[in-house]
């Protein structure tokens, strides 16, 4: 599915996660938790590079005001290589790619992620990530 923008130019599911993806970590960089979590289901869930796990978009909300207040330096950036969207329902969505970590315990490594889209927009609904650089 895509949608007509103003200027006729079709935009694809694919194009619009990268897109959300692109701003996802701009939010990150600004340490902007309320628009990190704009992407969240209320029932998101993630499990970090270090295995532990946070449900819900509240308790993921409040993690991120701690970490950015006790790591200021702190940042992340996820690199998407691919995006797949189900062909069997097109509102559900598979993301993969490498995530780098900056003043942190790990450097980096690989992540999955999948989007659900609600009410026309895409937002994620599971993310997971494994450290695999120090």
């Amino acid at each position: 599915m895509s949608f007509q923008s103003e200027f006729s130019q079709t935009i694809s599911e694919e194009e619009l996660i990268r897109k959300a993806r692109k701003s996802y970590n701009d939010a990150i960089s600004r340490r902007d938790v309320d628009g990190i979590s704009k992407f969240w289901l209320d029932d998101y869930v993630v499990v970090r590079g270090s295995g532990s796990v946070e449900y819900g978009k509240e308790a993921n909300k409040i993690s991120w005001r701690k970490m950015f207040k006790e790591t200021p330096q702190i940042y992340f950036e996820r690199f998407p290589s691919e995006v797949v969207i189900s062909k069997s329902q097109p509102d559900l969505a598979w993301e993969s790619g490498e995530w780098k970590g900056f003043n942190t315990y790990s450097k980096g490594g690989r992540y999955s992620a999948q989007w659900h889209k609600k009410e026309g927009e895409w937002k994620l609904q599971a993310e997971l990530f494994v450290a695999l650089e120090k």
